[in-house]
């Protein structure tokens, strides 16, 4: 018997590997933890950041990143890792960014002293300004004056 060949036959067994490459694609399922150490991956995912949210923490998003970052969490603390080894472990992966509270040190210092410094530069501005509009203004002319007057008249 003759092989088919038409287009749909190849379509359809394209089709079908591209679906066996994708399920043996799916990442293994996280192994189970204790209650303690569920805790303990929570209390993680709750102090790193996601990296495509920038917003959100590991246990708040809901991106595949996020998930694959729980996952490895949890496969760090079922492989006995310290809490300290598992942040430095993405730290060394992603950098200081990666933390929600980064440490305090030289590359970090603009994160932690830029909002104040820039506060204290609005507070240099603003008094300056009003300092400049407090001064001395000349008195009225008359002009000015019957102007004025005019204005604040309520007539009749």
């Amino acid at each position: 018997m003759k092989a088919p060949s038409s287009p749909f036959f190849v379509l359809l067994l394209a089709a079908l590997l591209l679906a066996a490459a994708a399920v043996r694609a799916q990442p293994a399922p996280p192994p189970p933890l204790t209650a303690a150490q569920e805790q303990r991956a929570d209390k993680l995912a709750h102090g790193l950041r996601c990296l495509v949210c920038q917003n959100q923490t590991l246990a708040e998003s809901n991106a595949p990143l996020a998930l694959d970052m729980r996952n490895l969490i949890r496969g760090q603390l079922a492989d006995g890792k310290t809490d300290a080894q598992i942040m430095r472990f993405f730290e060394d992966r992603y950098g200081d960014f990666v933390r929600y509270d980064p440490p305090f040190k030289p590359i970090t210092w603009l994160l932690w002293l830029g909002p104040f410094a820039l506060l204290a530069v609005g507070f240099l501005v603003l008094a300056r300004t009003l300092k400049r509009r407090a001064g001395v203004r000349p008195p009225l002319t008359a002009d000015e004056r019957a102007r004025a007057a005019r204005f604040l008249d309520p007539g009749p």
